[in-house]
């Protein structure tokens, strides 16, 4: 949709905040009314712009470069000879996309659904311990189905694979990729990508809905952890690099297709509200948070998931809407302009978000560009009033070919029987992730000569996030938030604690999980690990007014903190964290201080940093650099901050002889409430 306004009357019209802002308070009354009627009638014109080109499209174009199609003549060929044999209803099933849970083989060939997916939290028979067996087993009956239906068409199975294979029981869960920008290493995350798109394959799923390509520009959203950080250049280094790793063996049953996602602008939405509005001009929109598609183009991504949210062009104060709706950036742009020649699918019902529209009904979002509608739920009723709106004239039956020749065209990019066996074994790589590990770490804080600690030292564990696998591994871990799970589901993990026994030695290591029963003293040093709660999408927003102190949400943490410090033991501090959080009065409390991220099932990663090699090599010192900067105070929530405690690529190696220990200032007020 495209709405032209003043700079004040789009905030006005459009903020959710208008009732509190200040200049609410300053109007008359007679002011405050004529300008509620001014945007009611705004927002019931708005839908009506959504499919009609706006003024500014030339210049939203134009900030992006030309790609030139490449296209197989044998493969189009094959498409087209593909596309005469559906009818229409088959084609309407192509594009219709159901959750595992919601529909059965035989739906699946009395509809001809072209693809499923399993949301966080979807399992096959709703087992969360299911063996890759049970969910190849279940693929294979769908895939039969679709035979059934459609011979030679197959049918496709997408997944949340966004940091290893995460939704099945047993695989190893690497660090988010908030850890993977802090290692800065393009081969590491290629070969993340690799891995899991073998673990993938075990279990007969062939999508993975994967990388998050954001350029986060406030750490309040809660995916920034999707992000590999707020350097452009370093998101579309590491996304190429990720899709390259997972499309590795396409075609040959190895590879999974990655997804480049969100498009557009998820990152920069206003006050990191979760599928809010990201307000950029033209420019910003191609250089800053179209960097990782560009080079996910370059790598030849097959499939592009649109973003929740919307964008508004700050150049001029047009309001393009929702992006399921953008005709202009989704087929103008990156299908046109951009050349792509693969297919977009929407996001679990994001299509209800349009104006006019229902999660079961929506043209408006086919026909500006979506070609696979995630119906998670409501998918037979998508299908029904789908159908009657081709039948309609509704959805032009050329748009509908369109969809339906992009699919195909995916489809017969790659094979779909997998060469991977559905074993346990495939579905591991400790040691890639425990690398990953240990080159994410990132040193904030250390007092020279305390670390690496000695394979002989005695040690006192504090905080009970040293023993659970639930806060190592952080959201979209076997669960959607992963806050419902616990050390059982990750059979293959190994908690902090854990790893600091198997290296150190059971007798060695002392585990208090509130600091309350032991003395300190008693020992050669303290490792505290402090952690936020698992969350996922918008669940983990830090909500406006309020601030970045991880000591507020989690007193708790402070609370054992407090406990140990200034005992006279050195106290080693590790945070679990989604993004960098405001920490001066914990780092105040630490003698080192360590971002660790969501490290994922691979504790011995951690063990590998903070002791020292056992057989008289080099200790390798931390490696991990920033990828976002880090809060020198409790609203700091840009990465764009002028004083951050540290900016991006900083970090400690934990070899330096003189470092500034004097203590980081705290506010009067710890927990003031941040403004808007």
């Amino acid at each position: 949709m495209s709405i032209s306004l003043p700079r004040g009357l789009t905030f006005f019209c459009f903020s959710p905040y208008r009732r509190t802002s200040p200049r609410a308070h300053t109007m008359t009354r007679r002011h405050r009314r004529q300008l509620r009627l001014l945007c009611a009638a705004l927002s019931l014109a708005a839908p009506l712009h959504a499919t009609h080109a706006s003024p500014d499209d030339a210049a939203v174009l134009q900030a992006w470069p030309t790609r030139a199609p490449a296209r197989d003549a044998a493969l189009e060929a094959r498409v087209e000879a593909a596309l005469k044999t559906l009818t229409v209803r088959q084609k309407v099933g192509q594009i219709t996309q159901p959750e595992i849970r919601t529909i059965t083989p035989d739906e699946v060939r009395e509809y001809a659904i072209g693809t499923v997916l399993n949301g966080g939290g979807g399992w096959p028979g709703m087992d969360r311990a299911a063996s890759p067996a049970q969910w190849r087993a279940l693929s294979d009956q769908f895939q039969a189905a679709a035979q059934q239906a459609t011979p030679g068409i197959p049918l496709l199975w997408g997944t949340d694979a966004v940091h290893g294979h995460n939704n099945v029981r047993g695989a190893t869960i690497f660090p988010h990729n908030i850890a993977l920008g802090a290692t800065r290493d393009a081969e590491l995350v290629r070969d993340i990508g690799r891995a899991t798109a073998r673990a993938v394959r075990a279990t007969g799923v062939h999508w993975a809905f994967a990388p998050t390509l954001a350029v986060v520009q406030d750490v309040r959203w809660g995916r920034t952890y999707e992000s590999y950080g707020a350097d452009p250049a370093l998101v579309r280094r590491l996304g190429q690099a990720a899709v390259e790793g997972l499309q590795d063996g396409l075609k040959d049953g190895r590879g999974v297709l990655a997804t480049a996602k969100h498009f557009i602008a998820d990152g920069g939405t206003r006050r990191g509200i979760d599928q809010g509005v990201s307000s950029s001009t033209p420019a910003e929109l191609a250089q800053v948070h179209g960097a990782g598609y560009l080079g996910a183009l370059d790598a030849g991504v097959l499939t592009v998931m649109a973003s929740f949210s919307s964008w508004t062009n700050s150049a001029d104060y047009v309001q393009h809407g929702k992006m399921h709706g953008n005709k202009t950036l989704m087929t103008d742009l990156l299908k046109q302009r951009l050349a792509f020649d693969g297919l977009i699918v929407s996001d679990w019902d994001g299509i209800g978000q349009l104006p006019g529209c229902k999660n079961d009904d929506c043209p408006d979002a086919i026909n500006a560009g979506i070609d696979i509608v995630m119906v998670p739920f409501h998918w037979k009723t998508f299908h029904a009033n789908t159908l009657r709106a081709v039948e309609d004239g509704r959805i032009p039956m050329a748009r509908l070919d369109d969809a339906v020749r992009r699919i195909l065209r995916v489809k017969f990019s790659m094979a779909v029987p997998s060469a991977v066996p559905a074993t346990m074994d495939a579905l591991q790589a400790p040691d890639l992730a425990r690398r990953a590990v240990r080159e994410s770490l990132v040193l904030l804080k250390h007092r020279p000569g305390l670390l690496p600690l000695k394979p002989t030292a005695r040690l006192l564990v504090v905080g009970a996030a040293a023993d659970s696998l639930p806060h190592q591994a952080g959201g979209w871990s076997v669960t959607w938030q992963g806050r419902d799970t616990t050390n059982a589901d990750f059979p293959q993990g190994t908690t902090l604690l854990a790893a600091l026994r198997q290296r150190l030695g059971t007798a060695q290591v002392t585990f208090d999980a509130d600091a309350s029963r032991h003395d300190p003293k008693q020992f050669d040093a303290v490792i505290a690990v402090l952690a936020e709660t698992p969350y996922a999408e918008g669940e983990g927003d830090v909500r406006l007014t309020e601030n970045l102190r991880h000591s507020r949400r989690h007193p708790q943490d402070a609370a054992v903190l407090q406990r140990v410090a200034g005992r006279g033991t050195p106290v080693v501090t590790l945070l679990y964290s989604g993004r960098p959080l405001y920490v001066n009065d914990l780092a105040n409390k630490s003698d080192a201080f360590i971002a660790a991220w969501q490290p994922g099932t691979e504790g011995a990663g951690l063990t590998d940093v903070l002791i020292a090699p056992a057989d008289g090599r080099p200790w390798a010192g931390f490696q991990g650099r920033l990828s976002f900067p880090w809060p020198a105070g409790p609203c700091q929530f840009s990465t764009h901050e002028a004083r951050p405690w540290w900016p991006i690529g900083g970090g400690l190696s934990g070899k330096e002889t003189l470092v500034n220990t004097r203590p980081l200032p705290e506010p009067a007020d710890p927990a003031p409430i941040c403004p808007l």
